[in-house]
């Protein structure tokens, strides 16, 4: 058995640092399960950490990728009735490599009703969305995203819906996402619209943003001062700052909502998410074969895209 993966061993841009490496799976560690994987997306969160965004938490060398969908094939004892068994394989080594090894009590068994390929993709994105709104309800508020095209917002903009916001508007940058938002209740909202933009920021009650730069201070200069700005990512590349003393800026990041859950606070948040992200609205997948990562990340940065890259694991 060998075992595909692709290794980064110095920082920089993806393309140029990552590495496929062919090994032997070394011996199962106590308390973990090795799960033969099927899928693992393209995510920003994935290629972000290549570059040395987060150096100073990324100890090097490392596998690339933090989720996705496979079958257990080795388990310790009390968790052997997980061997055959679909499993998402959290908090452990990186998922874009054939043989996955993580701590049993955090793989999360995936119902069998949920499709392989959604169920690849229902951590980074749908936990985030899911733990944002609980953290920050959008319950009877106009609520204002950024990246609006993008799956954690696709995701936040219906969920909210269904949270009872009263009003929820996406700012998107390609027009092919703006009747899409539509048909899920989400106002689009072009980026090339400040005038537009400003408006809607003036009367908006809570911001989900996930590009930071010049858009995330344009919505903050205008803001309800009693307003709330949730800023969970820079796609942007730049950061931004706050000239008001209000509205209250928050900084959400998944890691640090992790820390804080228990392995049973852990499980019920999949058992939430098993129970919406199905009925739920979602990118479609195109799907590359582990050999060919060069193609899928070409994909993943083609402006106006709409679909989501996913690598195959299988042979």
């Amino acid at each position: 058995m060998e075992n595909l993966a692709l290794w980064y061993r110095r920082f920089g841009e993806p393309e140029t640092v990552l590495q496929p490496e062919t090994t032997p799976p070394g011996a199962l560690a106590p308390g973990q399960l090795r799960v033969r994987m099927l899928f693992s997306p393209v995510n920003a969160s994935d290629l972000i950490p290549i570059t040395g965004a987060y150096r100073h938490r990324t100890p090097l060398p490392a596998i690339a990728g933090y989720e996705g969908i496979g079958v257990v094939i080795e388990a310790p004892a009390s968790f052997k009735h997980l061997v055959g068994q679909h499993v998402l394989p959290l908090r452990g080594q990186g998922t874009w490599q054939r043989y996955v090894d993580c701590p049993a009590e955090y793989a999360i068994p995936v119902p069998d009703t949920v499709d392989a390929q959604l169920a690849a993709r229902a951590y980074i994105n749908p936990l985030a969305a899911q733990m944002m709104l609980t953290r920050y309800p959008p319950r009877g508020k106009r609520v204002l995203l950024t990246a609006a095209g993008s799956d954690c917002a696709i995701l936040l903009g219906q969920w909210a819906c269904q949270a009872g916001a009263e009003a929820v508007y996406g700012i998107h940058r390609s027009a092919v996402h703006a009747e899409r938002l539509e048909a899920m209740g989400i106002t689009p909202v072009a980026q090339h619209d400040a005038n537009r933009i400003g408006i809607v920021a003036a009367r908006s009650d809570i911001v989900y943003d996930a590009t930071g730069g010049p858009l995330a201070e344009a919505i903050l200069s205008v803001m309800p001062e009693q307003g709330m700005f949730v800023c969970y990512g820079l796609l942007s590349g730049q950061a931004f700052t706050q000239r008001r003393p209000a509205p209250r800026v928050a900084w959400f990041h998944i890691r640090n909502g992790l820390d804080a859950l228990g392995v049973e606070a852990w499980r019920a948040e999949f058992e939430r998410i098993w129970l919406t992200l199905p009925d739920s609205e979602y990118s479609d997948v195109t799907v590359y074969p582990l050999a060919d990562w060069q193609r899928a990340l070409s994909a993943y940065r083609e402006g106006g895209r709409t679909r989501k890259p996913l690598l195959s694991m299988e042979d």
